[in-house]
């Protein structure tokens, strides 16, 4: 029996290296070799390796987003999703190698004496103990290309769940953001209604003795409960962005984090874009579509191989006896092998249909492939483009700020030795307020532009990707 399985044996470690997976090649990026905006593209270490405690100079911040990492429920799930993905990657590579078990078992039967060869009724018992192994001789690669579709789909996995940390890290941000801003709206707006309600009760006081018309009290009025309307508003907004930032945070917000916005203040660092073709080793959610795309590759390799033979052995040895006394004695041995082959024949184009689809399949992850470094591309453009603009618009704002309070000065003083009306004094409070709230709302938006453009170079993550390969089990 020996000699007869060792070129079984030889052709099988001679084809063990065959795999019909076809070679896999990077589609061509998409999309240009440079950004149309390339005002602000510094050079330095790049975002993907620039951490966020770095890039956030806010400690409360560093401290919310903490919180999120160690409770938010998206992430939880993302991670819990990566055990799994690799649990089913373990379970194809074993398939690569022979199951090995044991079994025993014990057998009472009776006969009745119509079927008993003796014409007597007879009862006979059968006891056995067996080691057995099964093994598929993976000769045309059909188990190694599945293997390496699961490893593909575990990468994937890994790389959404960086991608689920970089969003949700930016989207405590934006929202902790838009929190401060809508408080630092509801202290200008508290702040605002008081002076309205001070220049309304002095207008009530000209009018009541005649100095002051019907009409400029109307207005005067009519400013304080626009404000009061405001007031309103940003009372409810600065409620919702809690809760908003309670949900992301998965636990509840400290309350010695509540502040409004400091237009002025430097709360980000610089963000250095480089080129796009650093997006492609960076961004996760690419690099996911990308082994999302090799998996698709390798299930095509599992599809020819299909059309070929199938290959298993099945052996056992062990011992079989009449009474469980004399199982171990001599002459009660047993073995069994039987090899089996399979060879399709005819299934109705069954095959071809499979392998067409895994085609399909592999031509639908390519299509997305370059959609995500085609979004990833218009994503960082605009942000570099907002980038240069914003920083125009809010020293424009700004001065138009230092405008609005000499006017509100001027008008005061001179509205308070009798120059000029109350409606003077009154245009000026409304302009003054509106260049406030315009400069925090436009703060506000080139703060949540640089985060965007942040997550969109793929910050927020500071660990390699070879960190990640050496992690993966073994091809071999």
């Amino acid at each position: 029996m020996r000699p007869s399985l060792l070129p079984l044996a030889v052709a099988a470690t001679l084809l063990a290296g065959c795999s019909l997976i076809p070679d896999y090649q990077r589609p061509e990026s998409p999309v240009a070799d440079a950004y149309p905006a390339t005002v602000g593209t510094t050079a330095g270490e790049p975002a993907a390796l620039l951490g966020w405690r770095e890039f956030f100079r806010d400690p409360a911040l560093h401290r919310l987003i903490q919180i999120a990492l160690d409770n938010n429920r998206d992430l939880r799930t993302a991670a819990l999703n990566v055990e799994a993905y690799q649990a089913l990657y373990r379970i194809q590579r074993a398939d690569l190698f022979p199951a090995l078990s044991a079994e025993g078992g014990a057998t009472r039967q009776r006969l009745p004496r119509r079927l008993s060869q003796t014409g007597e009724s007879t009862i006979s018992s059968q006891y056995s103990a067996v080691i057995g192994t099964s093994w598929e001789l993976d000769l045309f690669g059909r188990l190694r290309s599945l293997r390496d579709a699961a490893l593909e789909q575990y990468l994937a996995t890994e790389e959404a769940r960086r991608s689920t940390q970089i969003s949700l890290v930016a989207s405590v941000a934006n929202a902790y953001l838009t929190w401060q801003a809508d408080q630092a709206l509801l202290d200008l707006t508290r702040e605002t209604l008081r002076t309205y309600e001070d220049s309304y009760a002095l207008t009530k006081r000209s009018y009541d003795v005649g100095v002051a018309s019907a009409l400029a009290l109307s207005q005067s009025r009519t400013a304080v409960e626009s404000a009061r309307v405001s007031l309103a508003q940003y009372q409810r907004l600065v409620a919702e962005d809690r809760n908003a930032l309670t949900l992301l945070l998965g636990s509840s917000i400290p309350e010695d984090l509540a502040k409004p916005l400091d237009p002025n203040a430097e709360l980000l660092g610089e963000v250095p874009a480089g080129l796009p073709s650093e997006l492609l080793q960076r961004r996760p959610d690419i690099l996911a579509a990308e082994h999302q795309l090799k998996a698709a590759n390798a299930n095509i390799g599992a599809a020819r191989a299909a059309f070929f033979p199938n290959i298993s052995l099945t052996a056992n040895a062990g011992t079989l006896s009449p009474d469980l006394s004399g199982m171990f004695d001599a002459g009660s041995g047993t073995w069994l092998f039987s090899p089996q082959i399979s060879l399709p024949i005819f299934n109705a184009g069954s095959l071809k249909a499979s392998l067409d689809y895994a085609k399909i399949q592999k031509n639908v992850q390519v299509a997305q492939y370059e959609k995500a470094i085609q979004t990833a591309f218009r994503e960082v453009a605009d942000g570099l483009a907002a980038r240069d603009t914003y920083r125009e618009q809010l020293q424009a704002q700004r001065d138009l700020v230092a405008a609005s309070q000499d006017y509100y000065h001027l008008a005061e003083r001179r509205y308070q030795i009798g120059i000029d009306s109350s409606l003077t004094f009154l245009d000026a409070q409304r302009s003054l307020f509106n260049a406030q709230q315009a400069l925090i709302i436009d703060r506000l938006a080139q703060l949540t532009s640089e985060v965007n453009l942040y997550k969109a170079l793929g910050g927020g993550w500071t660990e390699q990707q070879a960190d990640l390969q050496d992690a993966a089990a073994p091809r071999s």
